[in-house]
């Protein structure tokens, strides 16, 4: 029977914390509202998600896109032609998601290395033409899969009457707009993140690492590592499948630019940023990146000379002229310098910056305050 140690129980509770108090620790940095807070917790679970095959079993997927789009469009049709609730559309995403992803990992898998990451974004890049051109009667090409006043919505319609305008999405009943939504996206990635952990540790994940860390001689003794691999790529796409469905339920809305090679790129920088492998910082990694995306890139001229109105008039447009291609339009240039810096200062990420802090710490911290006791040997 699998158990969590002490260590798993700390971070699955801090992390819980810090979740469920962001709409205050991050109010000062402007990004405490609500729909940019599900957008923080709905991305943490794809690149959790992701980290289970990149991770844990060393597979890079440049098209993981594909099963996020997939997720999105079954739960607008799932809104469509069943409910409004969200609950049977996130059943739906994530089964259409691992179906798809068994697909996919059946035949890209048959390749390693670089050769399986180029099949990966090769069917990404696949899924993204066929929604806006063959499969535009299922996907509504480029305009997206939205609702519309003449959608069936059986079961909603067996138990009441249609309104005069478009209904919301609900989850168990509970309205997904607000902090109300949040909170509910917070408790799934929780639930998600805490599976996550109890992959890692069990056996099935102690075999994902073997794989990472020497597949040929994992060969050679008698494993066969193929399933093992087939089941992280399906397992990591449900989690795509699921982040997907969720974008759906707190916006009804599913367009192909979801499937598109920046979006795949976009989880494999979170992992990067945050630490492949590690179980928090993917989570950390997406948190940052979305920030820039929604906070860094609605800066301007304007904004910045209200920040720094505290300096002197010639300094603060000197100040002003030199950050503003880093952020508006430049904010990728300023996630572009974060991203080269972690790379080469801190090859393991944004958690390598953690523990260098701590072994800092313990390293300035005297044995005998560090263990609580004081010396009793008399001075001499």
């Amino acid at each position: 029977m699998l158990t969590m140690n002490r260590k798993d129980i700390l971070t699955f509770g801090l992390l819980a914390l810090a979740v469920f108090t962001m709409p205050i620790w991050l109010a000062p940095f402007g990004a405490s509202y609500p729909d940019l807070l599900q957008r923080f917790m709905i991305y943490a679970i794809l690149a959790i998600g992701f980290n289970i095959l990149f991770g844990l079993t060393g597979y890079l997927s440049f098209g993981h896109a594909a099963f996020l789009g997939v997720g999105s469009y079954t739960a607008v049709w799932s809104f469509k032609l069943f409910t409004m609730d969200g609950t049977l559309a996130l059943l739906l995403s994530v089964i259409t998601a691992g179906l798809f992803a068994l697909v996919v990992g059946f035949i890209s898998l048959r390749r390693s290395g670089i050769y399986f990451s180029i099949l990966t974004l090769a069917f990404a890049e696949m899924s993204y033409k066929l929604a806006y051109s063959v499969l535009t009667p299922i996907t509504n090409g480029e305009t997206g899969l939205q609702l519309t006043l003449q959608d069936p919505r059986i079961l909603d319609r067996m138990f009441g009457e249609a309104g005069a305008g478009l209904p919301a999405t609900t989850f168990l009943g509970l309205d997904m707009g607000g902090y109300t939504g949040f909170y509910i996206c917070a408790v799934i990635m929780l639930m998600a993140f805490f599976l996550s952990m109890r992959i890692a540790g069990s056996p099935f994940g102690m075999m994902l690492k073997g794989i990472k860390s020497n597949q040929t001689r994992m060969n050679y003794t008698g494993f066969n590592t193929k399933p093992y691999a087939l089941a992280a790529f399906v397992i990591s796409g449900m989690y795509a499948g699921l982040a997907g469905g969720l974008l759906a339920v707190a916006d009804p809305l599913a367009g192909a630019e979801r499937m598109q090679w920046t979006a795949s790129g976009e989880v494999v920088l979170m992992t990067i940023l945050g630490g492949v492998g590690t179980l928090l910082g993917p989570v950390f990694g997406a948190w940052i990146i979305k920030y820039f995306e929604n906070i860094f890139s609605a800066f301007n001229d304007d904004l910045l000379a209200q920040i720094f109105s505290w300096m002197p008039d010639g300094l603060r447009d000197f100040v002003v002229t030199i950050t503003s291609p880093f952020v508006g339009e430049g904010w990728h240039l300023t996630l572009g310098l974060v991203f080269v810096l972690v790379v080469v200062f801190l090859p393991g990420g944004m958690m390598e910056g953690f523990r260098r802090l701590g072994d800092l710490f313990r390293r300035q911290t005297p044995p005998d305050k560090a263990s609580g006791k004081t010396s009793t040997q008399p001075a001499e």
